[in-house]
C-alpha cells in the first residue's frame, strides 16, 4: 500500500465541487496543491461534447506543473472522470506529491462521483484522439486462458437460454459472475418513490435466490439518521437505499445513500450472492434515480456491521467533511483529520481465558 502524503483540503474545496456537481454546467473542476493544502483552481463551463471542450486542457494546463483535473462527462450521465495530470517535465518532489495525495482527494470528494481515471504524463495524453483509446482500451475484452474462454462461453450460453425476465426493468447481468438480478415492479417503484419525496426514508431490498430477484423487505419514512443502525437486519446482507437530508454542504441537500450491508456473522452463500449483485444493483439505481424531477446522484456505502451505521459513518464515508450551520441555533462542528481519514481505534485485546 502506498503512503499517503498527509495534504489536507482547503475549507471551501468539498463545497465548491458540490456545487459544480449540482449545478451540471462545470465541465473542467481543477484541483491543485497550494501552501501544502487542496485548492480548487480554476473552472471551465460546458460549452460543447465532452470531446469537443477537451481541447481546453491544452490551456488549463502547464507543461511541468501536476494538476488534478475532474471532468464532468456528457449527459445523461451523471459522472465524472478524474484525471491525474503528473508530465515527466515536473519536479521529483511535485510528482510524489501529487502521487501520494490521489487517494485523499477522493476520499475527501467522495468516490463515487467519480465512474473512470485518466493518468496523463504529457498534454498530448489529453487531446481528443488520446482520450477515444482510453475509451477503446477500457472496452477491449481481456485475454483468457483456453480453459477461461471455455468457462466464458459456457456461461454465455446459459445466459442466452435463462428465461427474460418481464417486467419493467430489464435483467441486469453482473459481468464476469453469471450471476442476474431482476427488478421486480415494487422494488422499482419503491425506489422511484423514495427518489421524488423530500424528507428522510428508507427501502430495505434483500435476493429471492429461487428467481435471482430483488425483492422488497420494507419501506418506512420514519427511519432517521439517528436510527438507522438498527433499521437493517443484523445477521442477513441487504440492499438499502436511505434518504438523508443533510445540512453539510452549502447549499445543503438530500442524499440518497446506497448501503451494502454484509453482517460477518452472514452465512456464506447469502455473502456471496449480494456480493456479486451490487455493483449491477447501484449502476441500475444510478439510472434509475437520475431520471428523477432531482436528478439525484446516489453514493454508496459498505458495511460489515450495521450498527457502525451513525451520523459520523456517513458524514465520513460520503467526504463531507464541512458542517454548515443550520438555523439561528446550528452549530459549526469539530474539523476533519487532515487527510479526510477517521481517527485511529485502539483494537480490542484478545479475551481472558477463564481457569
Amino acid at each position: 500500500m502506498s503512503a499517503t502524503s498527509g495534504i489536507g483540503a482547503s475549507q471551501d474545496l468539498s463545497s465548491q465541487f458540490s456545487s459544480a456537481v449540482e449545478s451540471k454546467s462545470t465541465r473542467f473542476f481543477k484541483v491543485s496543491i497550494q501552501n501544502e493544502s487542496l485548492v480548487h483552481d480554476q473552472s471551465i463551463p460546458i460549452e460543447g461534447s465532452f470531446i469537443d471542450d477537451l481541447v481546453k486542457l491544452q490551456e488549463l494546463l502547464q507543461d511541468d506543473v501536476p494538476a488534478y483535473v475532474l471532468a464532468k462527462l456528457d449527459e445523461p450521465s451523471t459522472d465524472w472522470l478524474a484525471i491525474y495530470y503528473v508530465p515527466d517535465s515536473a519536479k521529483v518532489r511535485d510528482k510524489m506529491l501529487y502521487a501520494s495525495t490521489r487517494a485523499s482527494l477522493l476520499k475527501i470528494l467522495g468516490s463515487t462521483a467519480f465512474s473512470d481515471s485518466l493518468f496523463a504524463t504529457s498534454k498530448s495524453d489529453l487531446t481528443p484522439e488520446a482520450y477515444l483509446a482510453h475509451l477503446k482500451h477500457i472496452a477491449a475484452p481481456k485475454p483468457l486462458s483456453a480453459r477461461e474462454q471455455e468457462l466464458e462461453d459456457i456461461r454465455l450460453a446459459e445466459l442466452s437460454n435463462a428465461p427474460a425476465y418481464e417486467g419493467s426493468r430489464a435483467k441486469t447481468s453482473i459481468v464476469g459472475t453469471g450471476v442476474g438480478l431482476n427488478w421486480t415492479p415494487d422494488v422499482e417503484n419503491a425506489v422511484e418513490t423514495l427518489g421524488k419525496e423530500d424528507e428522510f426514508g428508507i427501502v430495505i431490498l434483500s435476493i429471492d435466490t429461487a428467481s435471482e430477484s430483488l425483492v422488497l423487505s420494507s419501506t418506512s419514512p420514519q427511519v432517521t439518521v439517528d436510527n438507522l443502525r438498527w433499521s437493517l437486519p443484523s445477521s442477513e446482507p441487504c440492499f438499502a437505499f436511505f434518504a438523508w437530508p443533510q445540512s453539510y454542504t452549502e447549499p445543503p441537500r438530500r442524499e440518497i445513500v446506497f448501503i451494502y450491508s454484509c453482517p460477518s456473522v452472514s452465512p456464506v452463500k447469502h455473502r456471496m450472492l449480494f456480493s456479486s449483485g451490487c455493483a449491477g444493483v447501484f449502476r441500475s439505481a444510478k439510472t434509475l434515480l437520475a431520471q428523477s424531477p432531482s436528478h439525484l446522484n446516489p453514493r454508496k456505502v459498505e458495511t460489515s456491521d450495521p450498527m457502525e451505521l451513525d451520523e459520523a459513518f456517513l458524514k465520513s464515508e460520503l467526504g463531507l467533511n464541512k458542517i454548515v450551520p443550520t438555523g439561528g441555533n446550528g452549530a459549526i462542528g469539530k474539523p476533519p483529520l487532515a487527510d479526510g481519514s477517521k481517527s485511529f481505534a485502539k483494537p480490542k485485546g484478545p479475551a481472558r481465558r477463564r481457569t
